[in-house]
């Protein structure tokens, strides 16, 4: 999606890797998320889950040794955008929690854009409430009130794998 989005804006393409912290026994539910700095969001459902203290921290070195093994995979792959002073657009598919939403816009925050804009198309209203302290503008297509996971708003809905990231910021050096 952010490929496109770039593309139609003629704008530049990079990643801000941040990855999801899951639950205990449900990886799949964001109790938080990690940057590559090593700053931590933690939801304020983690504690409805179950996740001590303990967990938390596990979860955070597995996630955060994963961030940077992708960092070495992805550099160099294409230029780094610089988004100081500028107008930046931080892309997904939807958002749930919108913890790992949250943890990219405070990591491009800190390299002071001119204006954050969070794009996504369809997030549950009370996400978008969330999100919407960390960006300077929330772009959403939809808001449905029977929300229960991203991937019910899809046809089709797999994972972008590892390649396809290295294939589509390759892509943008030739």
């Amino acid at each position: 999606m952010a490929k496109l989005i770039a593309d139609e804006l003629q704008g530049e393409l990079d990643v801000v890797l941040v990855r999801k912290l899951g639950a205990p026994f449900q990886p799949e539910l964001a109790i938080g998320a990690i940057d590559e700095s090593g700053w931590t969001y933690i939801s304020e459902v983690a504690t409805l889950t179950g996740a001590s203290t303990a967990y938390i921290e596990r979860e955070k070195l597995a996630q955060h040794e994963l961030l940077l093994q992708r960092r070495q995979r992805y550099t160099g792959l294409a230029a780094c955008a610089d988004p100081a002073g500028r107008v930046v657009i931080v892309v997904d598919d939807g958002l749930a929690t919108g913890a790992t939403m949250i943890t990219a816009l405070r990591a491009i925050r800190m390299k002071h854009p001119a204006k954050l804009v969070c794009a996504v198309p369809v997030a549950p209203p009370d996400t978008l409430h969330k999100v919407s302290a960390y960006a300077d503008e929330v772009v959403c297509l939809e808001a449905p009130l029977n929300f229960s996971a991203v991937g019910q708003f899809y046809e089709h809905f797999p994972q972008v794998s590892d390649e396809e990231v290295v294939d589509i910021l390759q892509s943008q050096t030739l």
